[in-house]
């Protein structure tokens, strides 16, 4: 791996000075700026466009047929806020493949588009033209997944988004501590190569952690081999504009999109859900290799329903809940999510859950968090078959008898520490 960091470096310049003479100077580094005062920018129809947008996209918390309860509009507008925040991040601040960087565009305060608790996401922006190298230390997260996509959030429409090329930490070579490389674009090599597209527009990575209180994240940086990445060019007016019209697509058509599944998983049956292909689960930018089952649970506060399926050989599954805004449930100080490491499989291979509003006293407890309906989502990964689960509703006093008698419980207190070591495992996690 070092031979091909020095080959690497050489190329850039001499001793891999980002300050040294590069072979390939970016367009960039050599050209004047063409920016002029005829960008929408100099005037504030940028500028109004966007506040009327914004305005607009109260809708989701107050048009017809959204939840309308107090708890509900309070946790609506801060979905719309999670929503707008990320937008920025990752349309304006993520925005530039001529001078990328990773950052995070899901995390426990930026929840949207049905985000998975067990998850860290980093985005990068590219251009399909250059080349890039990505590089530190892997982490040991359960599964990393590194995927380079085309189409774009903002765009909210799923026929438009697509995987260019794709590894995960099962393909990646790495170093005796955990350092990696990666490149991507240009010439191909048998290790550790992701192809670029014409149309490739970012780079996302992709960390499941199972033991939450172990694995740690990679730490991770990308930059650009065929230019000077350093300094940043000095923003341009057309190119903040063009960033403020994706932020705008972002909150308006990518809102409506996940607005529009959300509806569309909690019109099914109550308490059913349907599978995905496998086979074509990164057709439209999802993870390779990933079983989605979604749908929805239904659930008052005398009730509970009972999510049992039989496990499949894999080495990672999970189960978690969602809120009408297909945002997750708290699962900091909720144990909203359970994933193959945290939850408890019965003797007979099958994995059995209790949605419910109050601890039924079960070590498979998912707390609905006081909504009575939601999302549910299972993820299978790389998993040998598939393994579709079933879900009943029943009365909250009844749970007991409708269990195994073998089912593992937990006391107050044991329920306690594991929430303790939750809310510690998250902070970690997203801690920078």
């Amino acid at each position: 791996m070092n031979r091909d960091r020095d080959s690497h470096d050489q190329r850039r310049g001499s001793g891999g000075s980002r300050g040294g003479k590069d072979e390939n100077p970016s367009p960039r580094a050599s050209v004047t700026s063409t920016d002029t005062a005829e960008s929408a920018v100099m005037t504030p129809q940028t500028w109004e466009r966007l506040c009327d947008v914004m305005r607009d996209a109260g809708r989701y918390v107050y048009g017809d047929g959204v939840p309308s309860s107090p708890a509900d509009r309070a946790e609506g507008i801060r979905y719309l806020t999670r929503l707008i925040a990320s937008g920025i991040n990752v349309c304006m601040e993520l925005g530039d493949g001529e001078a990328p960087r990773f950052g995070r565009m899901i995390d426990c305060t930026m929840k949207w588009g049905l985000d998975a608790p067990d998850c860290l996401y980093l985005y990068s922006s590219v251009c399909g033209d250059a080349v890039y190298r990505i590089h530190g230390r892997l982490g040991t997260a359960n599964h990393v997944d590194v995927q380079v996509n085309h189409g774009h959030y903002a765009a909210g429409d799923i026929s438009q988004w697509g995987t260019v090329s794709s590894l995960n930490s099962r393909d990646l070579a790495t170093g005796p501590d955990g350092e990696v490389e990666i490149l991507l674009g240009g010439k191909p090599r048998d290790r550790n190569w992701l192809a670029l597209a014409p149309n490739a527009e970012f780079v996302l990575v992709r960390q499941y952690f199972g033991d939450w209180n172990h694995e740690q994240p990679a730490d991770l940086y990308i930059e650009r081999l065929d230019g000077l990445d350093v300094p940043e060019p000095v923003p341009t007016t057309d190119a903040i504009a063009a960033r403020l019209e994706r932020l705008a697509g972002w909150i308006e058509r990518g809102g409506s999109l996940w607005e529009s599944m959300s509806r569309g998983f909690l019109d099914l049956e109550p308490n059913s859900l349907i599978f995905h292909d496998t086979n074509a689960s990164d057709a439209h930018g999802g993870m390779q290799g990933q079983a989605y089952g979604l749908g929805n649970f239904r659930c008052a506060p005398d009730e509970a329903v009972i999510v049992e399926f039989a496990v499949p050989d894999c080495p990672h599954w999970s189960v978690s809940l969602a809120d009408w805004y297909w945002q997750s449930l708290d699962y900091a100080t909720r144990q909203s999510s359970l994933n193959c490491r945290q939850a408890v499989v019965d003797d007979d291979g099958v994995f059995r859950a209790v949605i419910a509003h109050r601890d039924p006293g079960v070590a498979n407890w998912l707390d609905a968090a006081g909504h009575e309906q939601g999302t549910i989502a299972i993820r299978f990964l790389l998993a040998d078959r598939a393994a579709p689960p079933t879900l009943r509703r029943v009365a909250l006093e009844q749970v007991a008898q409708a269990l195994p008698a073998w089912t593992a419980r937990v006391t107050a207190q044991e329920r306690l520490r594991t929430i303790a070591d939750r809310r510690a495992a998250v902070l970690r996690r997203f801690r920078r």
